[in-house]
């Protein structure tokens, strides 16, 4: 398998492709990289037209003399806690951007949204992003700023912090609701192969995972107008027991909606098929019979759960 780094000969051989006319596709099989590497490449060294391999060699070389390792520390996709190959990782997020360019997503948005994805912790600084992506923060910024328009993503300064974190969350795919069924596929079939890849009891890993059986359910129960009613059902019941904070009976709701009882357990059965609609709320069913919402605690690791408990005890 080849290093994380172009080598001098590949970029002559880069050279040599643009100037046979060849696409980046075609270029990164020759080379057996990501077609992203490839891009970036060319990119970053005058563009498919003013490329040359001596020339970029000599940036590469300048740009790695000039950057002071503590400058901007790297983020490292790869977790130390977590065994994984980081080349096999490296790679994988290249062929995850791929995807997201055949969608049609704008090469940096894409880039900074498969790394927010890859981290396990889900938010990075803008500066975390510019060192981990080696690029500028206004390319960042750029970036950030195309897929707040989608609702992607969304930021977060946690106390006594100057910087915002860019964070991803679980709700984000209902927010980017995708309206090409083929396009939820192919997102759904990448994303489940870096879940096996990066292991689905890690954090990244699970959250890959969540994203593949997402948009799995998505082209199965949420492609048509029925479906998508059925979701703001759902919805309006989350937030009906949320606002009433006890439990009701199916009666009991179905006269506050003013609903027929079949339009509220087809809601409650959309519920039960995708527990995460509600985002950090879901709903269950006492022994009574009677319905409830309550907080879903996954959302919180156990730290965080031990320090609520200390605040919310009566001895506190």
């Amino acid at each position: 398998m080849p290093g994380s780094r172009l080598s001098e000969q590949d970029r002559r051989r880069i050279e040599a492709g643009l100037g046979a006319g060849l696409g980046y596709a075609e270029i990164s099989r020759m080379l057996g990289r990501p077609t992203s590497t490839i891009s970036r490449e060319v990119a970053r060294n005058g563009g498919p037209a003013r490329y040359r391999a001596d020339h970029a060699q000599r940036a590469t070389e300048w740009r790695a003399h000039r950057r002071t390792p503590s400058a901007h520390p790297v983020v490292d996709m790869t977790d130390g806690r977590y065994r994984r190959d980081a080349e096999a990782v490296e790679e994988f997020a290249g062929k995850f951007v791929d995807v997201m360019l055949r969608t049609g997503m704008p090469p940096m948005a894409a880039r900074v949204l498969v790394c927010l994805m890859m981290t396990d912790t889900g938010a990075l600084t803008g500066v975390e992003l510019a060192a981990q992506l080696r690029v500028s923060r206004a390319s960042v910024s750029k970036a950030v700023a195309y897929l707040e328009t989608l609702a992607m993503l969304g930021r977060e300064r946690s106390a006594g912090q100057r910087r915002e974190r860019y964070v991803i969350d679980d709700d984000m795919w209902l927010r980017a609701w995708a309206d090409n069924i083929r396009t939820n596929a192919m997102w759904a079939d990448t994303a489940r192969q870096g879940a096996d890849l990066l292991g689905q009891r890690t954090p990244a890993g699970a959250r890959l995972h969540h994203f593949a059986a997402f948009f799995t359910d998505l082209n199965g129960d949420m492609s048509s107008a029925p479906a998508t009613a059925g979701v703001t059902d759902a919805l309006t019941v989350v937030t009906a027991l949320a606002y009433a904070r006890r439990a009701l009976s199916a009666h009991r709701l179905i006269t506050a909606l003013h609903w027929s009882s079949d339009r509220l357990h087809r809601a409650l059965h959309t519920i039960a098929g995708h527990p995460s609609i509600g985002g950090p709320l879901t709903v269950h069913r006492d022994g009574n019979g009677r319905y409830a919402c309550s907080a879903r605690l996954e959302r919180l690791n156990a730290a965080q759960l031990d320090a609520l408990d200390r605040i919310i005890s009566p001895d506190c």
